[in-house]
């Protein structure tokens, strides 16, 4: 804690993708509660990206120390464009699409490379998307345990066309510090495509053998590379 403010030394604000909310989060947020950080969840609707941009900006303007703004799949495109904030420190992105400027989900999964596997993702509806409950797990889950991967599947947050469409103006990666946490046996975003990202962001690389939802079977993993990230900035601002 900061002496003068009473304040934690850095603030943690944690992201989710399409298809999820916060929750998914628990975890890895028990874990840096416990080891001393501000910790706070951003629940997005995944509408439009302009406004989970506008809502994860408003997270970080509330915290009272630098950010450390993490994202897991589509809220690597949020904290992409929402780390240009002043606040942001550095960027933690967790089997994340990173894009540079100009790009978009759609952008980025408009050209798989022969062999990846095909996000079971089903005919939009009234303009949202959802997986297939059905191969759920097997996508996007597969190492959670069954019961927590099924109501994952049921309780599925509809993900905006808008929002896979959103393009990022400007690449906070450009100009701060990251950090990228690969998933090796991922099914949904394809580990070849993620160290593609992160090397072009220039991101301080880990990886763990996990599936797409990494933050929630491996909270440890997670917790451990964005500790790494706070490390680093607090070191660098000595």
């Amino acid at each position: 804690m900061s002496e003068a403010t009473g304040a934690p030394l850095q603030s943690i604000v944690l992201v989710h993708g399409g298809f999820v909310d916060g929750s998914g989060w628990e975890d890895v947020y028990r874990i840096l509660k416990e080891n001393g950080y501000g910790v706070s969840i951003v629940q997005n609707s995944t509408i439009s990206l302009a406004d989970d941009v506008a809502t994860t900006r408003r997270v970080v303007g509330a915290q009272r120390s630098p950010v450390i703004l993490v994202g897991h799949s589509y809220g690597g495109v949020v904290i992409t464009q929402a780390g240009n904030d002043p606040k942001v420190a550095a960027l933690v992105y967790i089997a994340a699409f990173a894009p540079d400027s100009g790009e978009s989900v759609a952008t980025l999964i408009e050209d798989p490379p022969p062999g990846a596997p095909v996000p079971p993702i089903l005919a939009p509806q009234d303009g949202y998307l959802f997986l297939d409950r059905g191969k759920f797990a097997a996508s996007f889950a597969a190492d959670v345990p069954r019961a927590k991967a099924e109501f994952m599947a049921d309780s599925q947050v509809p993900w905006g066309v808008e929002a896979l469409n959103g393009a990022v103006t400007e690449a906070a990666w450009k100009n701060k510090p990251s950090w990228y946490l690969i998933a090796t046996d991922d099914k949904m975003i394809p580990p070849a495509a993620q160290e593609l990202m992160s090397k072009r962001a220039g991101s301080t690389l880990a990886q763990v053998h996990a599936s797409h939802a990494v933050y929630v079977s491996q909270p440890q993993a997670v917790a451990a590379l964005i500790e790494k990230a706070a490390n680093a900035v607090r070191a660098a601002s000595k």
